[in-house]
């Protein structure tokens, strides 16, 4: 035994130069080895389809840890990684995506951004739609809450990329998929646009339909303003086509005889029924304002302004009531200051400027005063409140067409009906006297029609 522990005492002292060698190898080959294995490993799932992948090497054992998408390509990954050479054990960690039961996605829109919510199936697919609303929404910010889930149907790409193409036709408002079942719910950013979104909805994927369609129409917005001071009639917002459009600009032609119109309408779907026949009385109740706005929104006119006398004010007030079934009028109307008096002579230069802008029109062959005259007999009926001593004739002339006889009496029932109209008005009848002379006092001659056009008229005549 003595014998022993003299030999060993002489070759022990080497080992311990050999455990350093190997200490220093391993250190010096391990990390080198780990690094390759780990690229090796990462190389080897390039192709497969996982979300928040994390490889860990120690040694030759790699512990694997990702989200995978489905059953087989969680196994199907493992496998890759197990057969990477050099990799002795696999320490699996992966997992699957959760599943969403139902599968929503959504996406909101408010007045500075949207925001896509609720679950996509792939990060390729999220990054799809991201791309896809930024691109349609131009400047508008895009918020991404969006979670990768399972479950999405068939098709789910298309329909969703198909509600991106809409969420940018709102003001505001939410479009979800909830499993095949698409719901809509906001207002439109333009008129149309509803309609638009309808129609875009017929082209869904195939087993996609809607649940619910709650998209609502902007209000529908016509105005008028009549300015004084620049002798305009301005006009904006929209009108159903092309043809209501050129009748209100013929209408406002005719009643507004001295304002230069301003055209600034365009044509638009999602009128109310009845539009025309609203807005045409309106614009004449504004023809008979110094001045004033006119608003037409959906199915409620609102007029509000100056009327040039206190009758006037109580007419227009009053008198449209008789709108199409459904729509409401409601008149905010007050009357201007009376103007400065003035004398027979600048009386009557100012009837004469008024009648040289515009026609007291009636009926034709008749003596019934047309409403869009209206605008024009009220400002006359300004002027005469303005010299209340003074008397005037309200004189009819025709022109040549017909029986002489015919016309003189033609002649006398419109002055009448003028004359009447002014009392009716509150000016004392004893100022006013009414004349017909038939054609005997042409302006022009009766031989164009032009000129028969000049000859058709009532003059006022301070005496």
């Amino acid at each position: 035994m003595h014998g022993l522990f003299r030999w060993s005492s002489k070759w022990w002292p080497g080992v311990i130069p050999l455990v350093v060698f190997w200490a220093i190898a391993a250190w010096t080959t391990t990390p080198p080895l780990e690094s390759e294995l780990a690229a090796r490993s990462a190389a080897a799932l390039k192709d497969s389809l996982l979300d928040k992948t994390r490889i860990t090497v120690a040694g030759r054992d790699v512990t694997f840890a990702a989200d995978a998408f489905s059953e087989d390509g969680r196994r199907g990954a493992v496998a890759s990684v197990a057969a990477v050479p050099g990799v002795r054990l696999v320490n699996d960690e992966t997992q699957l995506v959760p599943e969403a039961k139902p599968f929503v996605w959504s996406a909101e829109r408010d007045v500075v951004r949207v925001t896509l919510g609720g679950s996509a199936p792939l990060p390729a697919t999220k990054g799809r739609l991201l791309e896809a609303a930024r691109a349609t929404l131009g400047g508008v910010e895009v918020v991404d809450q969006m979670n990768l889930s399972r479950g999405a149907p068939p098709r789910f790409d298309n329909a969703a990329l198909l509600m991106l193409d809409q969420i940018w036709k709102l003001k505001d408002g939410k479009i979800t998929i909830s499993d095949a079942k698409v719901s809509l719910a906001g207002m439109a950013r333009e008129l149309g646009g509803r309609e638009a979104i309808a129609a875009a909805l017929k082209n869904l994927p195939e087993g996609f339909s809607v649940a619910a369609n709650e998209i609502k129409a902007p209000p529908y917005i016509f105005q008028a303003y009549k300015d004084p001071v620049a002798v305009t009639l301005t006009l904006t917002g929209y009108v159903p086509d092309n043809n209501v459009h050129a009748a209100l600009v013929a209408a406002a032609g005719r009643k507004f005889f001295n304002e230069k119109v301003a055209d600034n309408i365009k044509a638009s779907l999602g009128a109310p029924s009845g539009f025309a026949n609203a807005v045409v009385p309106a614009l004449g109740a504004l023809s008979r304002l110094s001045t004033g706005t006119l608003v037409v929104s959906d199915r409620e006119v609102k007029l509000s302004g100056d009327a040039f006398y206190d009758a006037a004010a109580a007419q227009i007030r009053a008198g449209l009531k008789d709108f199409p079934q459904g729509w409401q009028f409601k008149a905010d109307i007050s009357v201007k200051p009376a103007s400065a008096p003035v004398d027979g002579t600048v009386c009557q230069q100012l009837f004469s400027d008024l009648l040289a802008k515009g026609k007291i029109r009636f009926e034709s062959g008749r003596a019934t005063i047309d409403p869009d005259s209206a605008g024009l007999l009220d400002r006359l009926i300004e002027t005469a409140l303005r010299c209340p001593s003074a008397n005037i004739e309200i004189a009819g002339h025709t022109d040549a067409d017909g029986e002489d006889g015919f016309n003189q009496a033609l002649s006398e029932k419109r002055a009448q009906a003028v004359t009447d109209f002014l009392v009716k008005a509150g000016l004392p009848a004893e100022r006013f006297t009414a004349m017909g002379y038939g054609s005997t006092q042409p302006v022009a001659s009766n031989d164009t029609d032009e000129g028969k056009a000049q000859n058709r008229r009532i003059d006022f005549v301070v005496r």
